[in-house]
């Protein structure tokens, strides 16, 4: 059976969303890990850092994800969007291990990695269609 529109817009916003998600994370990583100096609890080191340009585009890479969660939520239900985008947990062990950030990922993350794989595959075999709420114009 084809998909419909409104499938193919909702996997398509959820692909969007999960490389803005996993991609603004890694580059607030590199970012912060190349600062000059240690974020503590001084506000203007967070706005200085902020001008440093991974960091400024993770920043700007995560609002946009947001913003693509929320037309997400528009399209289907919270309780198939939400574990849908926890695939975004398993790219970033995948980016934080391959990336140039070469993280150390211990075989237990990768359990838990893989449960979490598992999860959203369960979630996507069920409906994510959104019903209107009764008085919603």
């Amino acid at each position: 059976m084809p998909f419909s529109t409104k499938t193919t817009r909702t996997y398509s916003l959820l692909a969007i969303f999960l490389a803005l998600r996993a991609f603004g994370n890694l580059s607030l990583a590199w970012g912060t890990k190349h600062l000059g100096e240690t974020l503590a609890a001084d506000p203007r080191v967070y706005i200085r850092s902020m001008a440093a340009p991974y960091i400024a585009a993770g920043i700007a890479m995560l609002i946009l994800a947001l913003l693509v969660r929320l037309a997400l939520l528009s399209l289907a239900d919270l309780s198939f969007i939400l574990p849908m985008t926890a695939i975004g947990y398993v790219l970033a062990a995948l980016l934080g291990k391959f990336s140039p950030l070469h993280e150390t990922v211990s075989p237990r993350r990768w359990l838990a990695v893989a449960l979490i794989f598992a999860g959203a595959a369960l979630v996507s075999s069920t409906p994510q269609a959104t019903g209107r709420i009764e008085g919603a114009k």
